[in-house]
C-alpha cells in the first residue's frame, strides 16, 4: 500500500520542527563541520528506533501508564541534556567549538545523538498517538504498515537533519575565524541544551 501524501506532509512538518535532535545536529555542524553533522544526524535517527519499535509493539502504552517508568526516563533525559549544556559551555563535551585537533570522532557523535533521543520518553508517546492514525482500520497487517510508516519517518528524519547540519557547516566557514562569534555560538548552544533539559524535567506529559 502506498504511503499517503497526508502522512508525508504531516511527518515532514513534525521533523522540520526544531527539537533536541535538530539542535544537536546544528551545533555539531557549527562546531565541527559537515562530516561530523552527518554523524550526529545518523545518531539522532538511530535514537528514535527504540521509540518507533515500542509504538509498533504497543510498549509505549505501558510507558504512558507507568508514572515511575516515565519519570525515570524523563529525569535521566533532562540530566543528560543539562550535562551536555555544561560540557558544551566548557568546550569539552560532544559538541565542541575549538580546534580541529579537539574534534570528536564520528562514533562518539553518533552515541550522543542516540542517547539524546533514547532518553526522551515523550517520543514513544508521540509515535503511539501519531502512527496509528495512518493505519487503515481492519487492515490485514497493521504491524507491517506501522513498520513501513516508521521506515519512511526515519528516512525523512535523517534527510532533514543532514540538511540542517550541512547548512550549519556552511555558516561555520564564515564565522570560523571569529573567536567572538564562535564563543557566542557556544554559549547559545549550551543555553539551548539547558533550556530543553529544564523543560523536559518540569513537563507533566
Amino acid at each position: 500500500m502506498a504511503i499517503s501524501t497526508e502522512y508525508l506532509i504531516t511527518a515532514l512538518i513534525v521533523v522540520l520542527i526544531p527539537g533536541t535532535g535538530v539542535l544537536y545536529t546544528v551545533a555539531v555542524g557549527l562546531g565541527q563541520g559537515r562530516t561530523a553533522s552527518i554523524a550526529a544526524a545518523f545518531g539522532c535517527t538511530l535514537g528514535i528506533v527504540p521509540h518507533l519499535a515500542a509504538s509498533v509493539l504497543g510498549l509505549a502504552a505501558l510507558l504512558h501508564t507507568s508514572a515511575v517508568l516515565f519519570s525515570g526516563l524523563k529525569y535521566a533525559g533532562a540530566a543528560y541534556l543539562l550535562y551536555l549544556a555544561w560540557q558544551t559551555l566548557k568546550d569539552r563535551g560532544p559538541v565542541r567549538f575549538d580546534t580541529i585537533a579537539d574534534r570528536r570522532p564520528p562514533l562518539a557523535l553518533i552515541r550522543t545523538g542516540i542517547l539524546l533521543n533514547l532518553l526522551n520518553p515523550k517520543l514513544s508517546i508521540f509515535f503511539l498517538a501519531f502512527l496509528p492514525q495512518f493505519v487503515p482500520a481492519g487492515g490485514e497487517s497493521a504491524t507491517a504498515r506501522m513498520l513501513e510508516l516508521s521506515a519512511v519517518f526515519m528516512a525523512m528524519t535523517f534527510a532533514v537533519f543532514v540538511v540542517y547540519g550541512v547548512l550549519a557547516a556552511q555558516v561555520r566557514r564564515r564565522v570560523l575565524e571569529s573567536r567572538r562569534a564562535m564563543n557566542w555560538i557556544r554559549g547559545a548552544s549550551a543555553a539551548a541544551f539547558g533550556a530543553l533539559g529544564l523543560r523536559l524535567a518540569v513537563s507533566n506529559a
